[in-house]
């Protein structure tokens, strides 16, 4: 047993030494960072400064999600549409907010269904919004509702809307089964064949030129185009660059299921988990998970000698979730209470060979530097997204090491991250990472856990494939 609060990785504690064996040299690209309109002012614990326009400050009001769950489980009878709609619906309910007062839509997922692939649009539709209110879809890997919110939060900051609701949805219980391409470039000829042969010329041309191999099903792999490695090869490899252990990763992912599933039983999530038929209940989380049990379980990814199993690596979850972002002056206009300032934040990418879940680091990095915020003086809640244990905290040693410090920042490390502060209602690795949800999910927590903590700033933060990052400076909002 150990104290879930006090956890502190060996790998945190050994901070001083060198913590990275082969880092590449190749400098982060930036792919998209708010700098020329946000933050609207530099500010400081010191000396905080809002927006003189409350028109064009944007704050979060509210947000909920469905009760995240293990793929074809609860959710097997519902498309992802039908899922972004009940929480489009939900967090409508929940602040009842007029319909007509929605300006703009936009819903973050990563598996896409053809029928649906503006799925923003047909969910807000069916959640009964007015036509005449746009709406469209981002997709950016496991921090497309992340996007979806900054993109929201941009529409306000510019004068082109006041009022966004903005989401993410993901369902691996209904997944885009394809034919192969050559049996699909066979189908889409296969007219002129029947033309100029009839039923015997088109079953010659289907059959001339196929392998065996080409009859399978294309299923989608949880693997970079580019690369073509497998994410949890890809965090396993960053896990032993970083020197994070096997039992470091076991100890944090028990914890992530202990405090998930704390905060349930405390009621904690009551005001953010919607019920689904009637239950908040999120399948995902092990209240009884101990180190003992998870150390039993074989290497994923990495065989033999890997680190990474099925239990320190978070699970296929379907859900979806929605926040609604408001610009300050609509939201008291309104009546509502915001709970947290979206003061700033950042996206960068980074070597996706060698560094592919290492984005938050240098998008932490970033966002603190430019509003001259200490890590470890200023943030008082941590919303960090649970890949991997390995992931997470392999980011935690490369933000607290000087040797990384020095190659990537000039020698200024990001700080050491006060694990007492860091997902104390769970994470990823228990409630479950729904990829075009998750991002919507930390951006609801780290507000509400601002306003009950009494910090003042909370910083978010998710790797995404692709190299990708994002962290996010939220403020909380006195009421």
């Amino acid at each position: 047993t150990f104290n879930m609060m006090s956890f502190r990785p060996m790998a945190l504690r050994a901070a001083t030494r060198p913590a990275v064996a082969a880092v590449t040299s190749r400098a982060p690209a930036q792919v998209l960072t708010p700098s020329a309109i946000a933050p609207l002012r530099s500010f400081s614990s010191s000396n905080v400064a809002s927006s003189d326009d409350p028109s064009k400050t944007v704050v979060v009001v509210d947000g909920i999600r469905l009760p995240f769950a293990m793929s074809s489980t609860i959710y097997s009878d519902q498309l992802g549409v039908d899922l972004q709609r009940l929480a489009f619906k939900g967090l409508i309910d929940k602040t009842a907010i007029s319909k007509e007062d929605i300006d703009y839509v936009i819903a973050g997922t990563v598996i896409q269904e053809v029928r649906t692939s503006n799925i923003a649009r047909e969910a807000a539709i069916n959640a009964g919004l007015p036509n005449k209110i746009g709406a469209h879809t981002v997709a950016m890997a496991c921090i497309s509702s992340s996007s979806a919110i900054c993109s929201g939060a941009e529409k306000i900051i510019s004068g082109h809307a006041d009022v966004v609701l903005a989401g993410g949805v993901e369902t691996f219980s209904d997944l885009p089964i394809r034919l192969t391409r050559p049996v699909r470039q066979k189908l889409l000829t296969m007219s002129k064949a029947m033309k100029k042969g009839g039923v015997s010329g088109a079953i010659g041309h289907m059959l001339k030129g196929l392998k065996m191999k080409d009859l399978a099903l294309e299923t989608p792999a949880i693997a970079n185009y580019t690369t073509g490695e497998v994410m949890g090869v890809s965090s396993d490899k960053l896990s032993a660059k970083f020197g994070v252990s096997r039992q470091e990763q076991d100890e944090f992912t028990v914890r992530s299921h202990t405090l998930a599933s704390k905060a349930h039983t405390d009621g904690w999530y009551k005001s953010e988990v919607i019920p689904y038929k009637g239950s908040t209940e999120e399948n995902g989380i092990k209240a009884d998970s101990t180190v003992e049990k998870v150390g039993k379980l074989k290497p994923a990814f990495v065989k033999p000698h890997g680190t990474h199993t099925a239990a320190n690596s978070s699970f296929l979850t379907d859900g979806a979730s929605a926040s609604l972002i408001m610009s300050e002056a609509r939201a008291l206009e309104l009546g509502f209470k915001p709970l947290a300032y979206i003061r700033d934040w950042s996206f960068k990418a980074c070597d996706p060979f060698e560094e592919l879940l290492l984005g938050p680091t240098y998008c932490s990095q970033e966002v603190l530097s430019r509003n001259n915020l200490n890590l470890e003086t200023d943030i008082g809640v941590f919303e960090i997204h649970e890949a991997f244990a390995g992931q997470i905290l392999s980011n935690l040693v490369a933000m607290n090491s000087h040797s990384f410090a020095d190659d990537k920042f000039g020698g200024k490390k990001v700080g050491e991250v006060d694990m007492s502060k860091l997902n104390t209602k769970g994470g990823s690795l228990a409630v479950g990472h729904p990829f075009g949800a998750t991002g919507s999910r930390l951006v609801t927590t780290a507000s509400r856990r601002l306003q009950d903590e009494g910090e003042r700033f909370a910083l978010i933060a998710a790797c995404a494939d692709g190299g990708l990052g994002h962290a996010c400076i939220l403020e909380r909002y006195d009421n």
